[in-house]
């Protein structure tokens, strides 16, 4: 029977995919449909979106840039709801990543290259880790809900950093709205040269490796899976369920504010108000496509950096409005949620069964 239940479960995640992949089919077709209603030629316009995303190594580093922050925020986003958690707060501690290294890499100088970007890294990861961290504390002392605690969180944040780069830490003379570049020894190199691709992909990667060792390979990742399937079994078996919430939420906002971090030492080098598109937002539908397993996040972030890096290739040629992107992104999201209520359903009446019968 135990060998049954596993083989199951070995096809139900097969089936997972499969509906990952499925939703994603039926999205884009709607997406062509709603195209094709606005009088513009689909095939043109999806000829434009491969064009910008993947048709060229200029395209593929583009995608590269524009999945890179996506990879962050849909780990952790993965990180929490693996431990039972709901981090809806990662655009917040993005932008604390992004304020803390901004702070490193423009007023700490005379250190080499190569520790002043560890650096700058190390400060990115604490200033979003401490954000998550404030709702961790308040869910494990005070029981408030991190759901609640993370979106309020997310407008302090934002605001906080308007606030920072029009005073204290505003480029004189002060006219313009955003801080001085950070510093040539803090920023990241060009992987190619004359393009736009830098290494901070790579360092996405390497986290996305020790998030898969973290949580498939160690004892507390392990406990921390545990937490998340059942709080209380894993309470009464002795695992310290309330240390694990801290440190999760912890991780989940370290590694939400390297994508702040990054992006600001790698891509704009300068802290203005406005520095995320919604990143921290996509990182919930990329996790999400991706079952919040590493394999599932890297094509997730894939997926929705191709969109963002060909929509706009997208808009010029055909003047397809870019918001189309958005809407089929949504539908993504939806077909995708969908699909993951209806495999839990399946997976429960399969197990009601399976004790009904041993029984």
């Amino acid at each position: 029977m135990k060998s049954n239940v596993k083989k199951f479960c070995n096809r139900l995640d097969l089936w997972q995919v499969s509906v990952s992949v499925f939703s994603i089919c039926v999205s884009m077709l709607v997406g062509i449909g709603l195209i094709a209603l606005m009088g513009i030629d689909p095939v043109k316009a999806l000829n434009s979106l491969w064009e910008g995303s993947f048709s060229s190594i200029k395209a593929v580093a583009e995608t590269t840039v524009k999945m890179t922050p996506l990879l962050f925020t849909g780990m952790s986003y993965a990180l929490a709801n693996r431990c039972g958690l709901t981090n809806l707060g990662m655009e917040g501690q993005l932008y604390m990543g992004a304020l803390f290294a901004s702070i490193v890499g423009i007023y700490v100088s005379g250190l080499p290259s190569i520790l002043h970007v560890l650096l700058t890294i190390l400060a990115g990861m604490l200033g979003g880790g401490l954000w998550g961290l404030i709702a961790g504390t308040l869910k494990v002392f005070f029981r408030a809900s991190e759901i609640i605690t993370t979106v309020m969180l997310n407008t302090i944040a934002i605001n906080l950093v308007e606030f920072m780069v029009n005073g204290p830490i505003i480029e004189p003379p002060g006219i313009n709205n955003q801080t001085r570049p950070v510093l040539e020894s803090a920023r990241l190199n060009r992987i190619v040269p004359d393009m736009r691709a830098h290494w901070g992909f790579l360092v996405a990667i390497m986290v996305l490796i020790l998030f898969w060792f973290f949580l498939f390979k160690s004892k507390k990742g392990f406990e921390v899976r545990v937490s998340g399937q059942n709080t209380f079994a894993a309470t009464y078996s002795g695992i310290n369920t309330r240390r694990n919430i801290l440190l999760i939420m912890f991780l989940a906002g370290g590694v939400a504010g390297l994508a702040g971090c990054i992006e600001i030492i790698g891509v704009q080098t300068r802290l203005v108000p406005v520095i995320s598109p919604g990143y921290g937002f996509d990182g919930i539908a990329v996790s999400l496509i991706g079952n919040n397993a590493p394999w599932g996040i890297f094509f997730g972030a894939l997926l929705f950096g191709a969109f963002r890096a060909g929509g706009n290739r997208m808009q010029m040629r055909t003047q397809t409005p870019i918001t189309i992107i958005s809407v089929i992104q949504a539908l993504v999201i939806i077909a995708v949620i969908s699909g993951n209520i209806l495999t839990d359903k399946i997976k429960a009446r399969k197990m009601v069964y399976s004790q009904s019968a041993t029984e």
